[in-house]
């Protein structure tokens, strides 16, 4: 997959495309199926597999009061987006000046002088250009118009009896509720936050559980505050079960304002300050509480560490 940024670069001469535009944040199972209509549609037209996404979420310029939490960073998308089997990938840095740029001329920079489109494959609420303007059916006008052939999708539902489509918004909703299974089964993965490990109060230690404290940026979404099961993903490649726990220690800490994501590594003893690392919700264990003191609190973690074992297959 090559990589190409807006106004800077554009397809050789000779090479057209058939193009999918969107933000595209968590690549989940109805991005997917956009990307899979690409391909097929490159292939029918002997064209190349495109993708058009943006550097951050949109909202966050145009409402940063209330953008949405990001489920994934551009380094996670592109990643992604690689193992979509994609020629290339057009990145759009957003900003004001970007925001402001009307649809019939959005369409005219990236898709016809960058990527040479012979088609547009959308979302059927697919809305583009200063103020969402632009939507399915003003693409369909400027295709007509300028010789490109758009190519409108139904959202897609991950069960049949799913009241709403698979949506960035969904899997929002999913991780707030602590239903990381439902998120997984949208994503078509397992929900992933990555951090590099801080050295922590040592709480863990003390109550005989040591933890690997990952700090997660404000801008991502969490699950809501809980104990999982999941899985760390060293540096080095190994995959270790662990427990998570997200929250704010209220054991301990009677007003605290931050959540914290402490990962405690089942059979592990190796020091991780410093590494960069993975951590992906399975399944969830329980609700956060308060303890009566740290014996109370020893006896819910072994039972805690023994239920993320068996979640995970491993008892």
């Amino acid at each position: 997959m090559q990589l190409l940024h807006d106004q800077r670069d554009q397809l050789p001469p000779g090479v057209s495309a058939a193009a999918a535009i969107g933000v595209f944040d968590g690549v989940h199972l109805g991005h997917q199926e956009v990307l899979k209509q690409v391909r097929d549609t490159a292939e029918r037209l002997g064209a190349a597999s495109a993708v058009v996404t943006f550097d951050t979420h949109p909202a966050h310029v145009v409402r940063p009061q209330n953008a949405p939490k990001l489920l994934t960073t551009l380094e996670q998308k592109l990643e992604l987006l690689e193992a979509q089997r994609l020629d290339y990938v057009y990145v759009i840095e957003f900003d004001e000046v970007r925001a402001g740029t009307r649809p019939e001329e959005f369409v005219e920079q990236v898709f016809l002088d960058a990527l040479h489109a012979r088609a547009v494959v959308v979302g059927e609420d697919f809305h583009f250009g200063k103020g969402r303007a632009g939507n399915v059916a003003e693409l369909q006008r400027l295709g007509s118009e300028w010789g490109f052939e758009v190519v409108p999708l139904e959202l897609i539902r991950h069960r049949r009896e799913a009241l709403e489509p698979v949506s960035s918004t969904a899997v929002r909703r999913a991780l707030a509720g602590g239903d990381v299974a439902g998120a997984a089964e949208m994503l078509g993965r397992c929900y992933e936050v990555r951090g590099t490990v801080v050295e922590g109060d040592k709480r863990g230690t003390a109550v005989g559980f040591p933890t690997a404290n990952v700090p997660v940026p404000k801008a991502m979404a969490w699950p809501a505050d809980a104990v999982y099961a999941g899985w760390c993903m060293l540096p080095d490649g190994r995959r270790n079960a662990c427990a998570i726990n997200i929250g704010r220690r209220p054991t301990f800490y009677e007003h605290a304002q931050q959540s914290l994501l402490e990962a405690h590594l089942l059979d592990f003893s190796d020091d991780l300050y410093g590494c960069e690392m993975r951590v992906e919700f399975v399944d969830f264990l329980r609700s956060e509480r308060k303890f009566e003191g740290i014996e109370q609190l020893s006896a819910q973690l072994a039972v805690d560490v023994e239920n993320a074992a068996q979640r995970l297959g491993l008892r």
